[in-house]
């Protein structure tokens, strides 16, 4: 796997941040928007039906949707919070994982759906529909999880893309509870990237058969190329995400360094004396002229143009309507 070509376009990526006075607010846009995608994409998988627009009304508007189970509300509410969860944890910086807090996230998982079982290891054996693989007794589960759990703390010198997928391959492999494993193991390998600076991946809907398949041919002796390709893919998409929101957003500081006359409709309102929704009215009518659109289809205008807006509130204060002002403002 090309794992420096995401070490890159990562380094990169904080490059950018570090750089832009306005990369906050960017970052908490696209945390909103994972937010919603990987409670989507997650629970997809694991046969939800809600769908995109519709986990973003349960999400979003705390609202429910007809025709669609209770449990399957419960499922986005719940990964949105153990997400939530997850990037609280990843903000606590390096310190080590533990078994504790993937029984967080477990529990997390299955509120309200089962309690009995949320948070708590099977005493039953389990098998995956439609899969030739065969999940460890569950006597062995306790001591399986203890030493993932020792993994995590010392794991040895790994690429944290590859310490992420193989967590998640571990934890699936054990399989420890009667429900919820691909959500809890989907969410300790975020956890991670998180942690080490990279976005979430997202295993999309589309590739849900190519996953389950990779994953079989691991469990069942084969070779993990697969797998680890499909992990690192998802991670290089949301890099790609994060990295063009960013490239656009510096893109315009650029542009604004490089016109210093040029202004973007905020800076430009203000200056004025007048609102943004005044200013953009009067563009609307024609009063006023935009002097350039940045890259990301901001408007951008003159410092100039305020000799304009001077004139427009003259010509306001002596009752001039803005259809006479304008016909004056043409004949000048």
């Amino acid at each position: 796997m090309d794992f420096e070509k995401l070490t890159g376009k990562k380094e990169a990526l904080d490059r950018l941040i570090a750089n832009s006075d306005q990369a906050s607010a960017v970052l908490k846009n696209l945390e909103d928007w994972f937010r919603i995608e990987l409670t989507y994409t997650s629970n997809a998988i694991e046969g939800n039906t809600l769908t995109r627009q519709e986990t973003a009304i349960v999400l979003l508007e705390g609202l429910t949707v007809g025709g669609k189970a209770l449990r399957e509300h419960f499922e986005a509410t719940n990964h949105a919070e153990a997400l939530d969860w997850v990037r609280q944890r990843a903000a606590k910086g390096k310190a080590s994982l533990s078994e504790e807090d993937l029984l967080e996230i477990h529990s997390k998982i299955l509120r309200n759906i089962d309690d009995e079982n949320a948070g708590c290891y099977r005493t039953v054996a389990v098998r995956i529909a439609g899969s030739n693989v065969i999940l460890p007794n569950p006597l062995k589960v306790p001591d399986l999880m203890s030493d993932l759990g020792s993994w995590l703390r010392k794991r040895k010198r790994m690429h944290p893309v590859a310490f992420a997928a193989e967590a998640h391959y571990q934890l699936v492999t054990i399989h420890p509870f009667v429900d919820g494993n691909g959500r809890t193991a989907r969410l300790l390998m975020n956890l991670i990237l998180l942690k080490y600076g990279y976005p979430p991946a997202i295993i999309r809907r589309r590739d849900r058969l190519a996953y389950l398949k990779a994953l079989e041919k691991a469990q069942l002796g084969g070779p993990k190329d697969g797998y680890l390709e499909l992990i690192a893919k998802a991670v290089d998409r949301s890099l790609d995400i994060y990295l063009k929101q960013l490239q656009a957003l510096d893109a315009d500081d650029q542009t604004d360094e490089d016109s210093e006359s040029l202004v973007k409709i905020g800076v430009f309102a203000k200056e004025a004396g007048e609102t943004v929704r005044t200013i953009r009215y009067w563009t609307e009518l024609g009063l006023l002229q935009i002097a350039d659109i940045t890259p990301t289809n901001r408007v951008l205008y003159s410092l100039n143009m305020l000799d304009r807006v001077r004139r427009i509130q003259e010509l306001k204060a002596k009752r001039f309507t803005l259809a006479q002002i304008l016909e004056r403002l043409e004949d000048q």
